[in-house]
């Protein structure tokens, strides 16, 4: 099954927390990095994982990113995260049961400190997958490499939410998609939350619900293409 797995990342000056994500990677995983750091990100990569990984330098958003990522993976499946999380225990070894599908997410829970924000997020996400609308995370989201071609790809035009809107999409097109409540991740590091909890939640409800509108009905694409505000107030 490994063999059919690539794990792809954006980073951005990572280094006191990628050594962490990279050791819940199986050894022989493909792992692509797509890095826009001025840190030592890609040098302790390149230490601690010299093999079955590859390193791309590139100033790009996260949405191109994450397509860069894909363009040069080889496997048949597509597992994007962020280097902020760790895989859960296992993780690897029980995907193999959502692979009769063409996409599959699963929760990202923060620390203990925000257990709050997990128990509404999680529970959001049940609710919204319920509905026919999968709320998948960046941090924990695959799919099939020929799916992700034959949708078009990633927006790389939105400057955030490309996660939700790619799953969204995949959705409205009638793409089998699954919720997977024992695939986790956990988060290293609350420092989006820090900044707002209670904002970043908002935000994301609201943009996700103007997407899912706008694949029923025309609307301004601006009302996308501006970040509102997010990346002033989560950036380091």
């Amino acid at each position: 099954m490994l063999d059919t797995l690539s794990v792809i990342i954006p980073t951005r000056n990572e280094a006191p927390l990628i050594g962490r994500f990279l050791a819940a990677l199986p050894a022989s995983m493909e792992l692509i990095v797509v890095d826009a750091s001025n840190d030592e990100t890609p040098a302790i990569i390149e230490r601690a994982r010299p093999h079955n990984t590859r390193v791309i330098r590139s100033p790009a958003g996260v949405a191109e990113a994450r397509a860069i990522g894909a363009a040069a993976a080889s496997g048949d499946w597509l597992i994007f995260s962020d280097a902020d999380v760790h895989f859960a225990p296992g993780y690897f070894d029980r995907f193999a049961r959502y692979t009769d599908s063409d996409a599959v997410y699963g929760p990202k829970f923060a620390t203990a400190a925000y257990r709050w924000y997990s128990a509404i997020f999680t529970g959001g996400q049940r609710m919204a997958h319920a509905l026919g609308f999968p709320a998948a995370s960046g941090s924990n989201m695959a799919v099939r490499r020929d799916v992700l071609k034959a949708i078009g790809g990633f927006r790389c035009d939105l400057p955030v939410n490309e996660d939700s809107e790619l799953f969204l999409r995949l959705a409205y097109r009638g793409y089998r998609i699954r919720f997977a409540a024992d695939l986790a991740v956990y988060s290293l590091d609350d420092r989006r939350l820090r900044r707002g909890a209670v904002r970043k939640l908002f935000h994301s409800t609201a943009r996700c619900a103007l997407i899912a509108l706008g694949l029923r009905v025309p609307l301004p694409q601006r009302l996308l293409r501006h970040d509102w505000g997010y990346w002033s107030t989560t950036r380091r």
